[in-house]
C-alpha cells in the first residue's frame, strides 16, 4: 500500500517518481484510487489542457515536443500525457513518444507520461482524465495531450482538453477526405504541419474551405484559426502558442473555458457511475435473476426492454439497501 498522502506532497514539489507512482495507481485502477483521486481534488484545475490529435504521420509527437520548448521558455511547467495504441495480439505498446521527446528528459520542468490505450477507443486511454488530474495537481501549467493516431470517429480528445488542436499534413488525402474527417468537427485551432513540403498552401486552402461549409457563426464566435508549421526545425510553433493564447482568452472571457471544464466533469462522472454499473450487471451472469429473464425471453413471456427494466430496477434496489 502506498502512503498517498506523502505522494501528492512530493508530487506538488515537482518530484517526478511520486507523479510516476501516482500516474501508476491511476492505470492499474488501484484500490487506492478513490484516496487518491479524493487528495487531488482540491488541488486541481488551474492546468490549461491542451489535445493534440490527427491520422498517423501528421508530426503529433514532434509538435508535441516543440510545443513543450515554447511553452519552456516561457518559463511553465509542462506536462505531457502521450497515448500509444494497445498490441491487439500481446496488449504492449511500443510507447515511442518518449524517443521524440527526449530532448526534455532531464528538464525538471517537464513531466512526460506514455500510456497504452489498452484497448479503449477514441484515441485515448481509459485512465487519461484522472492521469491529467494529477499532472494538474502536480503543478504543471500547461498538460498536452497526445492522442494515438485517430481515423474519423476517435474524437474523444474534445471532451477531455480545453482547447483542440487537428494537425493535418501535405499529401494525407484530398478535400472531399478532409470534409468527411469527424476529426475536422472538433478543432479549436488547425494546424499544416510539414509546411514545407509541396501542397501545404493548397492544403490550408481546402481546409479553409471545408470549415466555411455550412458555417453559421454569430458575432464574436470563435472561428479556427489554421496555423502552417514545421514542427522538426520549430517554425511556426510561436504562431501556434499564440494562437492557443488567444483562444484560452476567448474562453475566458465568454465562459466557456468553466462550461467546458464542468462538460469534463460531467463526462467523468458518468463515465465511472456506467463503469460501475457494468460490473454491478457483469456480478450478475449466472445469477439466477439474469437467467430467469433470459428464459422468460426465451418463452416469449418477455421482451428484452422490459427485461432490461426489470433488471435495472433491481440493481436500483441493491444499490439502496
Amino acid at each position: 500500500m502506498q502512503d498517498v498522502p506523502t505522494l501528492v506532497a512530493q508530487a506538488r514539489e515537482g518530484r517526478p517518481r511520486a507523479v510516476a507512482r501516482l500516474i501508476s495507481l491511476v492505470e492499474g485502477a488501484s484500490e487506492q484510487l478513490r484516496e487518491v483521486m479524493a487528495a487531488l481534488a482540491p488541488l486541481a484545475g488551474n492546468a490549461y489542457v491542451v489535445g493534440l490529435t490527427g491520422s498517423p504521420g501528421v508530426g503529433k509527437s514532434t509538435s508535441t515536443s516543440a510545443l513543450v520548448t515554447a511553452y519552456r521558455r516561457q518559463g511553465r511547467r509542462v506536462g505531457v500525457l502521450a497515448v500509444d495504441p494497445s498490441s491487439p495480439f500481446s496488449g504492449g505498446a511500443l510507447l515511442g513518444d518518449r524517443v521524440r521527446m527526449s530532448d526534455h528528459a532531464s528538464d525538471p520542468g517537464v513531466y512526460i507520461r506514455s500510456m497504452a490505450t489498452r484497448g479503449h477507443l477514441g484515441g485515448l486511454a481509459w485512465a487519461a482524465p484522472q492521469a491529467i488530474r494529477v499532472l494538474d495537481a502536480a503543478g504543471c501549467d500547461v498538460i498536452l495531450v497526445e492522442t494515438v493516431g485517430v481515423g474519423q470517429s476517435e474524437v474523444e480528445i474534445a471532451a477531455q482538453a480545453d482547447t483542440s488542436v487537428v494537425l493535418l499534413a501535405p499529401g494525407m488525402g484530398d478535400g472531399i477526405q478532409a470534409a468527411k474527417a469527424g476529426i475536422l468537427e472538433i478543432g479549436d485551432v488547425y494546424v499544416v504541419n510539414k509546411a514545407d513540403r509541396d501542397g501545404a498552401d493548397s492544403t490550408a486552402r481546402e481546409l479553409n474551405h471545408m470549415l466555411g461549409l455550412g458555417e453559421s457563426r454569430s458575432a464574436g464566435d470563435w472561428r479556427p484559426p489554421i496555423v502552417k508549421t514545421v514542427a522538426s526545425r520549430e517554425e511556426g510553433i510561436e504562431e501556434l502558442v499564440e494562437a492557443l493564447e488567444k483562444h484560452r482568452a476567448w474562453m475566458e472571457e465568454r465562459g466557456v473555458l468553466a462550461e467546458r471544464r464542468r462538460a469534463r466533469a460531467s463526462h467523468e462522472v458518468e463515465t465511472i457511475a456506467v463503469t460501475a454499473l457494468r460490473e454491478r450487471i457483469g456480478d450478475l451472469h449466472g445469477d439466477r435473476r439474469l437467467s430467469a429473464l433470459a428464459e422468460r425471453i426465451v418463452a416469449g413471456e418477455l421482451d428484452p426492454y422490459r427485461a432490461a427494466d426489470e433488471l435495472v430496477a433491481g440493481l436500483t434496489d441493491l444499490m439502496e439497501k
